[in-house]
Order: C-alpha cells, then structure tokens, then sequence
C-alpha cells in the first residue's frame, strides 16, 4: 500500500488546489498577552495617522491622508456575478505602488521615530519633527538594510533614502531589473543575489549584524512589519461602512490575498479578525510552485518546512510570490487565523493580468492578480467550504504594477494574451 503523502493532494504535482486549513480558529483575535496584542494594532493606527502627514511632505501626488491607503472599489464584471465582489487596490498606493507601501514604509517611519527619540526628540509632541534638518542629519548616519524580492525593497528604499538614510537593499534572482534600476536612480545602495529570496534576506540580515548604524528591516520576523500591514484593516472597515455593507454572520466577508512570506497577509489577517471576528474568512493565495504557507503550515511542523522539501521549483513569474520559506513569525502567530490558501497557476496569473486590464483598467503585476486567479478558480469550493448558501462578500487584494514600467506592462500583457488564445483553442 502506498505510504499516504504528508502534503495535501496535488501539492507536490504543482495542480491548484484550494486547502482548508484544518487547524483554523474562526473566532480567534488578538490577545493582549501573545506575541501580538491587541495594544499593538492600537498603536498602529495611531502611528500612521501621524505618518500620513509625513508621506503627503515627502511623496509627490500625494495628498494628506491617502499615501498609504486605496481605493476599495465594488467590481460589477459579469465573470464574477452573482457575487458582490470588491477589489482593495493596493497596486495604486502613491507611494510605492504595492500592499509594501503599507508594512515596508511603516517599519522605516517607526525606525525614524525611534531615532528621533534616542535623542531626546518626542514624535507624538512634533509630528512633522522625522522631516526637519536637524532629524536628516540624525538620519544620514544611519543604514538601512533590507532583504526582498522586489516590492518590500522597494517601498523601503524610496521611503529610506526620503528621509535621509543611506539604504541598502538585498535582492534575490526573482527581483525585476527595473525595480533595481530606480532605486539605484533614487541613490539606494542595490546588491544583486543568484540566490532566492531566503538567501537575500540571510545576507541582508548579516551585514546589518556587523554595524551598530544598521537597522534590519526583517521580511521574516519583523513584528513592526506586520502590525504596520495590520492598519488596514480599520481602513477596510471605515470603507464597508461608508459602502453601506453590514459584515455579519449572514453576511460574511471573504478576503483573498497574495501571499510571498506571508507579511502582508499576515498581518492584514490580524488586524481583520480583530474587528469582524468569526465573519471574516482569510484566503492566503500562493503559486503553485510556491505554496511556502500552505507547505508550512501543512506540515504542522514547530521548525521551517520549505518548498524544496516537497520536490517543487519556487520559479514563478510572480516575483513578489516567489518565496521558499514562510515566516515562522506569521506562521506561529495568525497561522490559526488562517483560513486555507489557494494556489494558482503562472497561466492563470498571466490570464488575469489580461482580463483585469480589458474588463476594469488595473494595471497590475503577476503578483497582483492573483486573487483574481484564484477566486475565479476556486471561488465556489471557498465558499461552500464555509456553507454554501452564505454567499457574502469578497475583497480581492491586489499588490503591485501601476509603477510598471510600459516595456514590462507590455510584455505582460503579451504574455496573457497567449494564454487567453491557447485557452480558447482548447475549449474549440
């Protein structure tokens, strides 16, 4: 008899498949005395009403309030009827142009707090105090170092170097060309990686290790990343209600997001669990070549459980996905709050690209149209995994591609309407 695999069916043939997190806990929220409390996402929302001030000085376009927020927007697309589906466009964040411009551009404004106030400085008392000359000259004796594979680098490095530190970023194999070359342009010290995001990141984490002027932004492990990222959620709320949308056990929210290390949608988990408790369902959505929280998790492993361990590639063209390892951090602390992950395929993330473009005019990334891939592929089995008669709400996330440069948009596009083509040779 063949030994029962320890992976969920169709993982390890890289098939997308939609998992049902075994170990979810639908009514668990934040606890004052975990690892994450209740007291931090408070705080991370008083931060950034204070940091939004900050953005609106020091991005262009940006006006008071809005740079690190977006839009959520009700989608009426026929493919999606009859569900009342709504798009949370984080890949039109004026300041970095990805869901990074929330968790990435936060941990950079707490570290400039941090350091105003090692020097007797009080940010609550000066809120515009990180933008004066005497701050910059504070700021230019210290460095940034971060690890990624494109996004968080980004939003770090432009937001880092708007302050005045020096920033150095680690960038894997994955990372696109153009994001190096703008943050190379923006005076952001870039250093290249044959290796994954895994080894980027471990090589960030060293150099820092040896300069006490150094900070870590850490991908992996940075509580300051995910309760940065946790904020939207009281975004989200304010949005449903202002929409005129009553989240409730009859009518529960859905919400899919694109998982790389699992940061973002970590936190994002955190902060909406907090607020709508039992009615709120988060769909983490991975590549099928990359499933690295759906591996962990699993797994039901303590320790880190990669996704070479399961004979797959970690190559994908949704470079901001591409990632191996998931953190332990997010794993450990909302892994119960998870409610399964989706995983899609690079065609279908390339058809999405396409589609969302002629049908809504999102210009998005790989990276960021995998919610779409993933509601449309899985969408029913999601929802009757939750009952089938409770069709409520979707939220699909987006991360990434306004920023694209049109080269890339173009190839993109190109490459989705191969797959739109050969698809429908298929069905003819």
């Amino acid at each position: 008899m063949r030994a029962k695999s320890l992976w969920p069916e169709g993982v390890q043939e890289s098939q997308p498949i939609w998992w049902h997190n075994p170990k979810y806990k639908p009514n668990k929220r934040a606890a004052n005395e975990g690892r994450v409390g209740v007291d931090d996402l408070k705080r991370a929302v008083e931060s950034w009403s204070r940091f939004q001030m900050i953005l609106s000085k020091i991005f262009s376009d940006i006006e008071s309030g809005d740079g690190a927020q977006s839009q959520l927007a009700q989608l009426d697309l026929p493919e999606f009827l009859p569900s009342k589906v709504l798009v949370k466009a984080d890949h039109t964040i004026k300041t970095t142009g990805s869901i990074k411009g929330r968790g990435g551009v936060y941990e950079v404004l707490s570290f400039a707090e941090y350091v105003l106030k090692s020097h007797g400085i009080d940010p609550r008392a000066h809120p515009m105090a990180p933008l004066s000359a005497a701050a910059r000259a504070l700021f230019e004796r210290y460095k940034i170092v971060v690890g990624s594979t494109g996004n968080l680098a980004f939003s770090v490095g432009m937001a880092g170097r708007k302050l005045g530190f020096r920033v150095e970023v680690h960038m894997s194999r994955d990372a696109q060309t153009w994001k190096k070359v703008r943050l190379r342009d923006a005076g952001v010290h870039v250093v290249e990686h044959e290796g994954d995001y895994s080894h980027a990141v471990d090589a960030a984490r060293k150099v820092a290790s040896t300069d006490a002027f150094s900070y870590f932004v850490d991908d992996e492990n940075s509580v300051t990343l995910l309760i940065g990222y946790s904020a939207a959620a009281r975004e989200i709320m304010r949005q449903l209600e202002h929409s005129g949308i009553a989240i409730n056990q009859d009518n529960p929210l859905f919400v899919y997001l694109p998982c790389g290390v699992g940061g973002a949608p970590g936190g994002i988990t955190l902060g909406l669990k907090n607020i709508f408790g039992p009615n709120v369902h988060c769909i983490f959505v991975e590549p099928v070549a990359s499933p690295c929280m759906l591996v962990q998790l699993a797994s039901g492993s303590a320790v880190p459980v990669n996704v070479y361990a399961c004979g797959l590639s970690n190559e994908t063209i949704a470079d901001g996905l591409a990632v191996a390892q998931a953190s332990m951090l997010v794993a450990e602390v909302v892994g119960e709050q998870i409610a399964g992950v989706a995983t899609v395929q690079d065609d279908d993330l390339s058809e999405w690209v396409e589609r969302m473009w002629t049908l809504a005019g999102m210009r998005l990334e790989p990276s960021g149209a995998a919610g779409f891939a993933a509601f449309a592929r899985h969408g029913r089995a999601i929802q009757q995994s939750f009952g089938s008669n409770q069709a409520g709400t979707t939220i699909i996330w987006t991360t990434g591609g306004s920023f694209l440069p049109d080269l890339e948009w173009a190839y993109a596009r190109e490459q989705g309407q191969r797959v739109l083509s050969n698809r429908a040779n298929l069905i003819v």
